[in-house]
């Protein structure tokens, strides 16, 4: 099978590798008639105890029937991959993804879930309804089997200042003094916990290098976890954003009009967010519909607005089918870099726990501190990096990645490896089918991502 190789380079000359859509048609082809391993799969529950309250947390491992086929990396041990889902998601979001990498490939996959977007409550784990029901009250999490926010515990609320973006927005405003707003404000922490137990757990240091991904929101996510979890060797970080800090300036850039070419420009009145900790984001088929305008500007030019209803007709249909996932969102706080309210959830957890000011302001500085890279004595080097990027992505344009993203890595002491392959085909949900390509890019992406572990792109020299 043929491989698109990653680029060694911190060059910015070298930095970017194209590969052309008859290349990846041709690898995606190459890929899906190589021969599948036999392979399980098997969910796992269990709970962590975090900021003094029990979370449920789910996984789903991936791997070959016979282990013994699960291969070694360039460093000697073996390979596994930790997936996280976007911000619409769960695990079954990358179901598809997860198949793929341990079918093809034979590695151990563990795809995580952010505590609360399981649906516990049955074990399709498939949401029932809509995201905000016909009585006006909303979809929220379940951290806990068994328990549940009532309605009694938030205020429904919509907000117009960026609807260029997201159009009409809907939030779960936590009312004081409940376990709601506990829950929220706690739970950055938790995604910390449940990421680094996951991983312990299933891909033990003794045994095997993990390379991390984390699709769009999970991207931070991941990163956050590259250095907190001792055996993490390497970030594939195909259409995903950077860390929290980083993906703040990337959306100030782009929202600048700066240098931003093509559908990956957000609109001129974008804006920083702000969301206050307490906040439940409550998302609806707007925010599949962003992505299917930017998508369908790419791909035809202004002509798109002429088939408008048609666009709208595939919009609906399709939040058929994505209402079954969780389809909300707090994680804003650390994928946005919004370090005051991140402040405010410190705080507010320091005052259920009884902490003393000490170690509230350990606690403020454990919290800001999830949106950055670590440093200093005694903290892990940030991975070396492997980024990807699709043709048509909304949010991720070479520009960026030259002008912003890279730098900012570079900056970083000591500097990881960072390159980016820029796939001239897909869209932000990289394995979407399109003509010839009926995983999207995924097969050629995750062709360059066995090359690069094997190669030894990861191995810190």
């Amino acid at each position: 099978m043929a491989y698109v190789t990653p680029v060694q380079s911190h060059s910015t000359v070298d930095t970017f590798t194209s590969v052309s859509r008859e290349e990846t048609v041709r690898i995606s082809t190459e890929f899906l008639a190589s021969p599948d391993l036999e392979i399980t799969l098997e969910e796992q529950i269990f709970t962590i105890d975090c900021a003094g309250l029990d979370w449920d947390v789910g996984v789903v491992v991936y791997q070959p029937t016979d282990q013994s086929l699960i291969p070694i990396g360039a460093d000697g041990k073996k390979i596994g991959i930790f997936l996280l889902h976007g911000g619409a998601g769960d695990y079954k979001s990358m179901e598809r993804q997860a198949k793929l990498l341990a079918a093809k490939f034979g590695y151990r996959v563990v795809s995580g879930t952010f505590p609360g977007r399981l649906y516990l409550d049955d074990p399709s784990r498939d949401w029932p309804g809509d995201t905000i029901n016909p009585d006006g009250t909303v979809r929220t999490p379940i951290w806990k089997h068994g328990e549940h926010i009532t309605p009694d515990q938030y205020e429904v609320r919509q907000d117009e200042s960026m609807r260029a973006r997201y159009g009409r927005r809907t939030f779960a405003k936590a009312k004081p003094a409940t376990l709601f707003q506990d829950r929220l404000a706690a739970s950055p922490l938790a995604m910390e916990v449940a990421c680094r137990t996951a991983m312990q757990r299933m891909l033990p240091e003794e045994e095997f290098s993990i390379y991390v991904h984390g699709h769009s929101t999970g991207g931070p996510l991941q990163f956050m976890m590259s250095q907190r979890v001792a055996n993490i060797e390497g970030v594939l970080a195909i259409e995903n954003s950077a860390f929290g800090y980083i993906n703040e300036q990337k959306h100030a850039w782009s929202g600048s009009m700066g240098k931003a070419k093509g559908p990956a420009r957000s609109s001129s009145t974008a804006q920083l967010r702000t969301d206050p900790f307490d906040e439940l984001y409550i998302r609806t088929w707007r925010d599949t519909a962003r992505y299917a305008g930017a998508e369908a500007l790419g791909h035809e030019g202004p002509d798109a607005l002429l088939r408008l209803p048609w666009l709208m007709e595939d919009v609906l249909d399709g939040w058929e089918t994505a209402k079954r996932r969780p389809q909300f969102k707090s994680e804003y706080l650390v994928t946005w870099n919004i370090v005051g309210s991140l402040a405010d959830a410190a705080r507010h957890t320091a005052a259920r726990l009884g902490l003393d000011d000490n170690a509230t302001d350990a606690l403020v500085d454990e919290y800001v501190g999830l949106t950055r890279e670590l440093s200093g004595p005694g903290t892990r080097r940030v991975p070396n990096v492997l980024f990807g990027i699709s043709v048509n992505s909304r949010d991720h344009s070479p520009d960026v990645y030259e002008d912003v993203i890279l730098p900012m890595f570079a900056a970083m002491e000591p500097a990881p490896l960072t390159t980016v392959t820029h796939f001239q085909a897909g869209r932000h949900y990289y394995i979407s089918p399109e003509d010839e390509l009926p995983y999207g890019i995924a097969p050629a992406v995750f062709s360059s991502w066995d090359a690069a572990i094997r190669g030894g792109y990861f191995v810190q020299h």
